[in-house]
């Protein structure tokens, strides 16, 4: 029988804690953790989009899915909203969200939740897109906190250059 996704979810924090400690390439780890996700949900989309300092963006990170948009703009959808607001959003109906951008039509529903660093920062997004309406419960969105917790404490010991 398979598990309910809340529950697969779940069962990523201990693996996904272990990959990230044992880790010190902050690529590798974006891209492990969106894999992760990925892979026990079936949803469409599932990636990163880091904080551009210098251009005042969002730059596309690690993510799973099909080809995405590279720059996202302050004031435009739902990652600059997470990102702006130092908020989790979850969006059941993306075309009801006024200034959505569409990188992909086949996304119907979405969850962003910001990445903090140890200064409470925000350093990245965390967008996960579905091709079904309203396809995000409340506890998945706790176990998508938690997952996010994992990266946002680790951060600051990570290294970005290869």
């Amino acid at each position: 029988m398979t598990l309910p996704r809340v529950a697969r979810l779940q069962q990523l924090v201990p693996p996904l804690k272990a990959l990230l400690e044992g880790e010190c390439c902050g690529w590798t780890n974006l891209a492990n953790a969106a894999a992760a996700v990925f892979s026990a949900t079936g949803w469409h989309w599932v990636g990163f989009y880091l904080v551009d300092e210098v251009k005042d963006n969002l730059v596309l990170g690690p993510f799973q899915g099909p080809v995405a948009c590279t720059r996202l703009f302050r004031g435009k959808g739902v990652c600059a909203s997470a990102w702006e607001q130092k908020k989790i959003q979850v969006v059941p109906d993306v075309q009801e969200f006024p200034g959505h951008v569409a990188c992909s039509s086949a996304s119907r529903s979405e969850v962003v939740l910001p990445v903090l660093n140890e200064d409470g920062k925000v350093v990245a997004v965390w967008d996960i897109d579905s091709a079904k309406v309203n396809d995000f419960t409340d506890a998945e969105v706790g176990a998508l906190l938690d997952l996010t917790g994992l990266v946002s404490v680790k951060w600051n010991d990570w290294t970005w250059s290869i």
